[in-house]
């Protein structure tokens, strides 16, 4: 009897007990999600988003060459003019579908509505079809040399791929059904903004079979869950990271470093690729929708004065005058001579000339992320000091980004200017850089609005030579310098901070990724 109650009690514990302990990843994000569609904004935060739920045709590997995602094979005929693309095996929609080439289709043309690079691609393909369920064929009007780069663009506004029921709802309407086909599935129902954002791996998802590599090879999920914890203050988030409460923060505030460095137990790891601060005038309002108005922008900038402010330690920031990327191939001073120096009797001489009268202008300042919040003042100051009047007004980054949309007069919920930070990676080409697009209502906010760029953009476009491609874009930096599109701040490396229970991390461009991420028990 003794005997039977021992083995009664042993069962007993052992039905009670957990066959195994879930796997759960705890991170501090840089910003509170509340957009889920990431074709209709391109805050990081929502392409993040993207890259948990979704995934796409293309994917960039470590050397930033285009490599298949969810393609398994493709071809393009002798003439370039068409590409055929077949979906590999084993790809479902969440709610069990299956992945099929008019899902694709459809998300192709939602997103090249909408992303600039999209556009581009766009104007020149005839035709997009499925001759079956797993293939598509994409028919060009001309041979055109960025498609596979176009497919693979990791940042901005990506390429993801939404079940066409989902995908065909205009670019403009913002959507709320998350079902995609990626590693992780979005927790509706724990989804608390303002406090906290769940995924939970897709038990169907399949990787592919090569090494992770940025946004290429195998996703392989090692986690069971990903809570994405939000902690507005820089030093609460901290001390979280510090006790164990959380296992991650993905940016720390450039001021806290020296401090976190010294924690046992935490690693600080710089990001890979830097990232470029901008200031972004509206062009459909006065006053600067007079181009001299823009220009005395220009002249009135001080990058020092923004990345002394925003970031501090100079080894986390450098000065930078091209559009695309100091060190990139295509990096160039042309047009900036004069410009970006605190140049104060040129841009007032611009004021007087274009008779500026004294209207205040609506600056936006982001001021719940550590990244942003300092740039704002530093811009007040600077226009301040060349005559402008300036109204700035703070707003969290999410209602920000719901202003910076609309095309209102700045007194009736517009704005004149904004500031803002773009992985370099999204700018390191004429057609890549979402600011340079100046094709009016299909511009960014901002709406710059220029034939001559335009025309420059697409001849970059179709330019085989490569020497040839870095002239255009030469004339693309002069011309767009002066009429204002948009000024480069300087450029400034992130840090993350990281629980040594974690490991596996990858740092790929733009985003923070969770697949190959494991962590220990706490």
């Amino acid at each position: 009897m003794k005997l039977r109650s021992l083995l009664g009690a042993l069962a007993g514990l052992l039905l009670a007990a957990p066959v195994s302990a879930q796997s759960t990843l705890k991170i501090v994000m840089h910003s509170d999600l509340k957009v889920l569609d990431p074709i209709w904004a391109s805050a990081q935060i929502s392409r993040t988003h993207g890259y948990m739920v979704y995934d796409t045709l293309f994917g960039l590997d470590g050397d930033l060459k285009p490599q298949p995602q969810m393609v398994g094979a493709w071809t393009v005929d002798p003439a370039g003019l068409v590409y055929s693309f077949t979906l590999r095996d084993g790809l479902s929609w969440h709610d069990g579908a299956p992945v099929t080439a008019e899902d694709c289709i459809a998300s192709l043309k939602r997103w090249g509505s909408r992303d600039v690079m999209g556009i581009k691609l766009m104007a020149h393909v005839k035709e997009l079809s499925a001759p079956d369920a797993k293939t598509i064929r994409m028919e060009l009007s001309q041979p055109y040399g960025l498609v596979l780069d176009s497919l693979a663009k990791p940042a901005g506004i990506v390429p993801f791929m939404m079940p066409k029921r989902i995908a065909e709802a205009p670019a403009t309407q913002q959507l709320k059904d998350p079902t995609g086909s990626g590693p992780f599935i979005f927790k509706a129902d724990e989804w608390r903004p303002g406090d906290k954002v769940v995924y939970v791996k897709n038990p169907k998802y399949v990787p592919r079979a090569e090494p992770p590599a940025n946004f290429a090879g195998g996703k392989v999920v090692k986690l069971d869950r990903v809570e994405w914890t939000s902690i507005a203050d820089p030093q609460t988030a901290v001390n979280a990271l510090e006790n164990g409460e959380v296992d991650a923060l993905e940016s720390v505030a450039h001021d806290l470093l020296p401090l976190v460095e010294k924690r046992k137990g935490i690693d600080v790891q710089r990001g890979a690729y830097a990232s470029q601060y901008a200031l972004r005038p509206n062009w459909l309002h006065p006053p600067f929708n007079d181009p001299r108005m823009r220009l005395a922008l220009g002249y009135a900038i001080d990058q020092k004065g923004y990345l002394d402010a925003a970031v501090g330690d100079p080894k986390f920031w450098r000065l930078c005058k091209t559009y695309f990327g100091c060190g990139t191939p295509l990096a160039t001073e042309a047009g900036t001579n004069g410009l970006l120096e605190g140049n104060v009797d040129k841009a007032k001489a611009l004021l007087k000339e274009a008779g500026y009268d004294g209207r205040p202008i609506v600056l936006l300042q982001v001021s719940d992320l550590a990244s942003l919040a300092n740039l704002a003042p530093v811009a007040k100051a600077q226009l301040e000091r060349v005559g402008f009047k300036v109204d700035m007004r703070p707003a969290d980054w999410q209602t920000h980004l719901s202003r910076v949309m609309r095309k209102e007069p700045p007194e009736d919920r517009g704005w004149n200017v904004t500031l803002s930070s773009t992985g370099v990676l999204d700018v390191v080409n004429p057609v890549t850089s979402l600011f340079l697009n100046s094709a009016c209502d299909k511009a960014s906010a901002g709406w710059s609005c220029d034939a001559k760029i335009e025309e420059l953009r697409n001849a970059f476009a179709l330019e085989p030579d490569a020497a040839k491609r870095k002239a255009i874009a030469e004339q693309i930096q002069a011309r767009a310098m002066e009429l204002g599109t948009h000024y480069p701040l300087g450029e400034w490396y992130s840090a993350s901070a990281v629980s040594s229970r974690t490991k596996g991390w990858l740092r790929p461009p733009s985003t923070t990724a969770f697949w190959n991420v494991e962590v220990t028990k706490r």
